[in-house]
Order: structure tokens, then C-alpha cells, then sequence
């Protein structure tokens, strides 16, 4: 990949690189280190893609496996729990901010789902290939974590 390409690859999918980033670690030092490393690979990458929209989902793929990795390993699974964290992301509206507090608190393998379900727009059978999982089982984290949702939003509002 050429300098020119490489940059306006990065400026175009630098946001959503970041975004499953920080869905999958919680935490946005670790998400900046995760698409650091995410676009080292891309850069180091010989292959070519036949579309943006095969790139879209490599770099996904690959940020979704370098969360993943980066929680393996021993120092990173004491984790600061999100009410200590200094980063508070602004919203629009109260309901959005408990929405994004309650989706944070989901176990990651729910989390996930719904991040690249309802904000990055992928269908059930898209998110299946980008996980490796079946559809039936996207299926099922899916209705798991509007169920777990909820629970947890009819508790804050009582």
C-alpha cells in the first residue's frame, strides 16, 4: 500500500477502528494502543483488497483480535472499573449516556454484538463472519444482551 493510500485509509476508518477499539477494552488508552497496533498490521500488510468494503471488515476483524489479545495477557485483566475512568464521553441526551453506561457493563462477548450491530449497522450474518461464529449463535448474544439491557434499565429507572 502506497503512503498516499495508507493515509486517507487511515483517516477514513481511523474512527472506527477506535470506536470497536474502545467497545472491546472500556478503556482509551488501551483502545489507542489497540489501533496503533491495528494499523502497524495494515501497514505491514502484502496482501490486496478487492473492495473498501473487505477492508472495512480486515481491520475490524483485526481490532476485535488485538482487544482480545491485549486482555490475554496477565497485567491487563485488572481492570479500573468505568466510574474511575477520567474519559467521560459527552451524549446528547440523558437516555443515551445510561444506554452507553449499560452496554459498557455487558460482558464483552455481548458487547461486542451489539456495538457492531447497532452502531456500525452490520447484520447478523455480516457480524457471524467477522467473529467466526454462526448466525444462530449472533442470534442468541444478541437477544442475551437486550435482555441483560433491559433488566439493568428498568432497574435504573425504578
Amino acid at each position: 500500500m502506497e503512503n498516499t493510500d495508507y493515509e486517507k485509509t487511515v483517516e477514513r476508518y481511523l474512527d472506527i477502528v477506535y470506536r470497536v477499539a474502545l467497545s472491546c477494552c472500556k478503556n482509551p488508552y488501551d483502545a489507542e494502543d489497540v489501533v496503533q497496533t491495528v494499523f502497524l498490521k495494515l501497514l505491514e500488510y502484502k496482501g490486496n483488497f478487492q473492495e473498501q468494503e473487505h477492508l472495512r471488515r480486515w481491520l475490524i476483524r483485526v481490532t476485535v483480535n488485538e482487544s482480545h489479545s491485549l486482555w490475554r495477557t496477565f497485567q491487563r485483566r485488572k481492570v479500573i472499573p468505568l466510574e474511575e475512568l477520567a474519559f467521560e464521553p459527552s451524549f446528547s441526551t440523558e437516555e443515551h449516556s445510561e444506554l452507553f453506561y449499560a452496554v459498557s457493563c455487558l460482558p464483552i462477548k455481548y458487547r461486542e454484538v451489539v456495538h457492531l450491530y447497532y452502531y456500525e449497522e452490520y447484520s447478523i450474518k455480516e457480524i457471524a463472519v467477522l467473529l467466526h461464529l454462526s448466525e444462530t449463535a449472533i442470534q442468541t448474544r444478541l437477544m442475551r444482551a437486550r435482555k441483560k439491557l433491559k433488566q439493568q434499565l428498568k432497574e435504573a429507572w425504578k
